[in-house]
């Protein structure tokens, strides 16, 4: 099982991504992945299709969602698998969380038009199936779209980050919130993309050391947005912390996304694949 072509990251229009959970699974097929999941956002709405998309070619599934939290001033996600999608806290735990995104979209437009950006808000909106999710995804879409930038990596170079036009910071669920919800519909919790954050060592191993005590059991050590030695620093890590590793592409289109769906190396072998914990949730064809 350790040398499964897992992809357990990956978002449709449900969130954040171009492509129908539907599309994404025959993606996953054609690419080799063998157990997949899908990540969306703060949202469990597209899970009943994906699993049976998923079954339709072939693959073993696993539920998913990614909680947008908090920790130290900085958002950071968490990654639910396994879970029970229909779990009632879990559901109104997202909802909650997927509050305050069109308040804080409405300010980040309201930044953009102070440079001379209008109707960033409206144009935003013409990307998202679910308006309770708009994102920065959304606004850099609109921006390349309009001619604002050339492509999205420039977007977030000079917009929408700290310090740049468009940034807004939110306050989302806590951490502990955020495993206790996946905990208690059955899930495992895990960090998604470490390297990502711009910690300093003390934060991050606080970071750690707190989803450790509320009950979080993964980290993703493999991932679309990590180096080699990212992989290797976060196999390190993952053995230190007693936690089980995840793959994950984090694919969200072919137009934007650095790595496609089942497309990165193993997992090192040294280490314990979160889906080995997840033997009895891992829904089969």
């Amino acid at each position: 099982m350790s040398i499964l072509n897992a992809d357990l990251h990956c978002h449709s229009v449900v969130s954040d991504g171009t492509l129908e959970p539907e599309a994404l699974a025959a993606r996953a097929r054609a690419n080799g992945v063998d157990l997949w999941a899908l990540t969306d956002h703060d949202e469990v709405g597209g899970q009943h299709r994906a699993r049976e998309a998923a079954g339709v070619h072939g693959m073993a599934y696993l539920t998913g969602t990614e909680i947008s939290i908090s920790f130290a001033d900085t958002t950071v996600h968490i990654i639910g698998l396994g879970f029970d999608p229909d779990n009632v806290a879990l559901q109104t735990g997202l909802r909650a969380t997927r509050g305050g995104r069109e308040a804080r979209a409405r300010d980040m437009a309201a930044s953009l038009a102070q440079v001379g950006i209008h109707g960033a808000f409206e144009g935003a909106l013409r990307y998202v199936s679910n308006p309770e999710l708009i994102s920065r995804t959304h606004f850099a879409r609109h921006l390349v779209e309009s001619g604002v930038c050339n492509d999205t990596y420039e977007v977030f170079r000079k917009y929408l980050v700290e310090g740049k036009p468009g940034y807004v910071p939110h306050r989302w669920a806590s951490l502990g919130d955020s495993v206790r919800w996946i905990t208690q519909a059955g899930g495992i919790a895990v960090i998604a993309h470490p390297g990502r954050y711009k910690f300093t060592p003390n934060e991050e191993y606080a970071l750690f050391s707190e989803f450790k005590t509320h009950g979080g059991q993964g980290v993703e050590v493999v991932t679309g947005s990590h180096t080699t030695s990212d992989y290797s620093k976060y196999a390190d890590t993952a053995l230190e912390f007693g936690l089980l590793a995840s793959r994950g592409s984090d694919f969200h289109s072919p137009a934007e996304s650095h790595i496609d769906l089942g497309a990165l190396p193993a997992l090192p072998k040294k280490l314990t694949p979160v889906w080995e914990a997840l033997s009895e949730r891992v829904q089969h064809p």
